[in-house]
């Protein structure tokens, strides 16, 4: 196995400032990039120096892997514009499932010595599974409020006298699940 590159040996409140800077550059100016990450190295008392062809190396993966976050970010604000909570939460559930099937595979692929996966690929889907767990988990909440605002909307209207056909009320509950 090679050993990890320079960059990725670098602490992540540098390497987040490193791809927010890049990002800031519109990937380029690498020489003066070099001298501010080597002058924030310096400050944090590490030892570490990085040459501006590795930057250059880095930021052009970063590039393409930030261009493709910002596509699949648009792509979901597409569908989240057309799609209701219901949809939102079933495609969140089969991208769970996805996500899990590749962590599998992954894992699988680990038991093998000389088919190791890349370790920053595998730091990615964790970050995006527990992502997705936490917008899981959100959605839920949103939905529970949901449905108790309805359930709360019904009970009023009940006691306002607006919705005076009991029969109509007690099959809108059961239709919708309240009672």
């Amino acid at each position: 196995m090679p050993p990890p590159r320079k960059v990725d040996l670098l602490p992540s409140e540098i390497r987040d400032w490193l791809q927010e800077e890049l990002k800031l550059r519109g990937f380029g100016g690498y020489e003066e990039l070099a001298e501010a990450l080597n002058w924030r190295l310096e400050e944090a008392g590490l030892e570490l120096r990085i040459g501006k062809s590795a930057l250059h190396a880095y930021g052009s993966e970063f590039r393409e892997y930030a261009q493709l976050q910002e596509q699949a970010q648009d792509e979901i604000r597409a569908f989240l514009a057309d799609a209701s909570l219901g949809q939102e939460i079933d495609v969140t559930k089969a991208l769970f499932q996805q996500l899990t099937t590749i962590a599998f595979r992954v894992q699988m692929a680990m038991a093998t010595a000389n088919e190791l996966p890349d370790p920053r690929g595998m730091k990615d889907l964790t970050t995006a599974l527990n992502n997705l767990i936490r917008s899981t988990e959100l959605r839920d909440k949103i939905a529970a409020e949901e449905r108790q605002a309805m359930s709360e909307k019904l009970a009023a209207a009940e006691a306002s006298g607006d919705a005076a056909d009991q029969a109509a009320l007690a099959r809108a509950r059961e239709i919708m699940g309240f009672d």
